[in-house]
């Protein structure tokens, strides 16, 4: 009689799967959201190192300090805005460069133009250039509205809070934007009289404005 035993053949197990590479976790993140800060992909887990050896082999480009992107993303025109207000979270973009970003009156600024609280320390950016302007309790929240810039979530006044703020900052704008934003933005039906003359009360500005607004209005 046969003896039979029953052997167990040893077969090798596959390894698991390699988790992303910190490389490819990066860009997967820079795909998602355009511009990525040095501070959330170490947030992520990632090495800060491992930003500086993707930009030497040219992987990603620092796009300013502690800001990156990948080489050959869509640069859209309001990129600046983006590139601010991922840098300076408490930002709102506001007086001329929210009318360009509106697309009312015909200014081309070249600085980016915030309203940051009173007590915010003034951001040190040089590339791009940045105005700041200085607001407070419903001066700085009334009228906001986030906009997705480059995967940015960008904070900018609505049209008739910027028209208010040109006339309330009209030393350091001129009265002219003020009032060319004003005509260019009631013909574009960018607002309603009631929207603006809520935001002129907020600025304190509605006795300035009113002349301009009746002979539009009325």
């Amino acid at each position: 009689m046969h003896r039979f035993s029953n052997t167990l053949h040893w077969m090798p197990r596959r390894p698991p799967p390699h988790p992303p590479s910190y490389e490819q976790a990066v860009l997967d993140l820079a795909r998602r959201r355009s511009l990525l800060r040095a501070r959330d992909v170490v947030g992520e887990g990632i090495p800060s190192m491992v930003l500086s050896r993707m930009v030497r082999s040219a992987k990603l480009e620092r796009v300013s300090h502690g800001v990156y992107a990948l080489p050959d993303r869509d640069i859209t025109e309001h990129a600046s805005l983006a590139e601010v207000c991922i840098r300076v979270p408490q930002a709102v973009v506001c007086l001329v460069s929210a009318l360009r970003f509106h697309e009312i009156g015909s200014q081309q600024p070249f600085e980016v133009w915030i309203a940051l609280p009173p007590n915010a320390p003034a951001p040190r950016i040089w590339t791009p250039g940045v105005r700041v302007t200085r607001m407070s309790g419903d001066a700085l929240t009334e009228g906001v509205v986030e906009h997705d810039i480059d995967g940015v979530p960008v904070p900018v006044f609505s049209v008739a809070k910027t028209i208010a703020d040109c006339f309330k900052f009209r030393s350091k704008v001129g009265i002219d934007v003020g009032i060319e934003a004003l005509r260019d933005g009631w013909l574009q039906k960018a607002f309603t009289a009631d929207d603006l003359w809520r935001c002129a009360l907020v600025d304190r500005v509605s006795n300035v404005m009113h002349p301009y607004m009746e002979s539009l209005i009325v």
